[in-house]
């Protein structure tokens, strides 16, 4: 289950690496909106480690 959580985890953080670079070819709102959700992407690729999976001591 760690290997799943893992590999979505990093599948989400290449697809903001996506969404940064789509962005700079669009005009606009779409630009902002596109390069704000590779943001949130990156922040969510972030999160899933550190929130679901345990901690070790």
């Amino acid at each position: 289950m760690k290997v799943v959580v893992f590999l979505l985890s990093l599948v989400l953080f290449v697809a903001s690496f996506l969404a940064f670079g789509y962005a700079f070819s669009l005009d606009g709102f779409e630009a902002g909106a596109l390069f704000l959700g590779g943001i949130v992407l990156a922040s969510v690729a972030f999160m899933i480690p550190f929130h679901l999976l345990e901690r070790f001591d």
